[in-house]
């Protein structure tokens, strides 16, 4: 399968990996919902071409992930926010953070922790079902065909 194809499958995995697939729009994604707003401090922080991420932030904007908000008229600049599109996506991030952390941030502990702002305290994504609330884990679940299939 080609990579433009993706788009057009009916697995909504393959939807999703059209739009956020690839490593670059991750890392985007990451660093706004770390805070970051601006197109040079993408490529700062990223420390990749101009080029890529223009054409990331493009098409994030373009699939109504991130809203691009002018701050200056001259020479006019922009700022990229999440949408409430883009807000949706943080349950994935989180969970691609926490299995990083599990798996790869070494002796010394995760890079960063994350705090509940509600009750102060630093937390970690669980997954629970949104109809009991328990914990839901990998070999707990079942698919079956939904009305898109």
């Amino acid at each position: 399968m080609k990579w433009e194809a993706l788009a057009e499958e009916r697995c909504s995995m393959s939807r999703t990996l059209a739009v956020i697939g690839d490593r670059w729009t991750l890392m985007i994604l990451r660093d706004c919902f770390l805070g970051v707003r601006r197109f040079d401090a993408f490529q700062t922080s990223l420390r990749i071409s101009r080029t890529i991420v223009a054409d990331r932030l493009d098409r994030l904007v373009g699939e109504g992930v991130l809203s691009r908000q002018a701050y200056q008229d001259r020479p006019v600049r922009h700022e990229y926010r999440l949408t409430p599109k883009g807000l949706d996506l943080h349950p994935a991030v989180m969970a691609l953070v926490h299995w990083g952390d599990r798996y790869y941030a070494g002796e010394a502990g995760p890079p960063l922790l994350h705090r509940h702002k509600g009750c102060g305290c630093d937390f970690h994504p669980v997954q629970v079902c949104s109809e009991c609330g328990e914990p839901v884990e990998a070999r707990e679940v079942e698919v079956r065909a939904g009305r898109g299939a």
